[in-house]
């Protein structure tokens, strides 16, 4: 029986972090302005140095609406600082990150979130991530 208990505990371990929906387990920082079949829209504000919890989401496009600095930590422990500038549009694949605002404002950004065959599978988010596109 312990080892049965000791196989399962360590099968639990091995497996990797659940996705886990933002606007779920962080209705603090994220809402749903819309959503259709295609897309989700959402809105997510964070106050000063405030910091989500771990959250997944399909593929993005992410319009910043306010200049800031954000930390985003992953599953895997590694983690990025990230310079936003206010109108810039970024793509991203599907994600698992812990996102903190690590500036001294508020920061602001609307998050598409793809629905369908562009959504993709979760994963770090962090390859082919892309650079900010044109301001809008």
């Amino acid at each position: 029986m312990r080892k049965l208990l000791f196989s399962l505990a360590a099968l639990a371990l091995a497996i990797p972090v659940v996705a886990q929906d933002a606007v779920k387990v962080d209705p603090k920082h994220y809402t749903v302005v819309t959503e259709n079949d295609q897309v989700r829209v959402l809105r997510a504000k964070y106050g000063p140095h405030e910091k989500s919890v771990m959250h997944s989401h399909p593929a993005t496009v992410a319009v910043f609406l306010t200049d800031g600095s954000v930390k985003f930590s992953y599953p895997d422990g590694k983690s990025e600082d990230v310079a936003l500038k206010a109108r810039d549009a970024q793509y991203r694949p599907a994600i698992t990150h812990l996102p903190e605002n690590t500036g001294d404002k508020a920061s602001e950004v609307v998050v598409v979130e793809l629905k369908g065959k562009s959504a993709g599978a979760t994963s770090s988010g962090r390859k082919n991530a892309g650079k900010p596109a044109k301001k809008m």
